[in-house]
C-alpha cells in the first residue's frame, strides 16, 4: 500500500450510484461491503473501491487521518 495510492482516496468522487459526488473514503461500510460481495468495477475505480474496503473491513479507516489533515493545511 502506498501513500499516493492511500491520498487518491480522499480526491477521487464516487462516479455513480447512490453515493455519486462522495468520497470514496467516505464511501459508508455496508456499501463497500456490497461491491466486495458483488465484484468491485474494473480498472482504477475498482482497485480504489478495494483498498477502502480493506482499510473499512480491518478497522484502518484511521490511516487517513494524518493525509486529511495535510489536506486541509493546503
Amino acid at each position: 500500500m502506498n501513500s499516493e495510492k492511500l491520498a487518491l482516496l480522499l480526491t477521487r468522487d464516487m462516479p455513480y450510484g447512490k453515493y455519486k459526488g462522495r468520497k470514496i473514503a467516505d464511501l459508508p461500510g455496508h456499501y463497500l461491503g456490497w461491491f466486495a460481495r458483488e465484484g468491485f468495477p474494473s480498472g482504477e475505480l475498482g482497485g480504489l473501491i478495494a483498498l477502502m474496503y480493506e482499510l473499512d473491513h480491518n478497522n484502518l479507516r484511521a490511516l487517513l487521518d494524518p493525509l486529511r489533515q495535510t489536506r486541509r493545511q493546503e
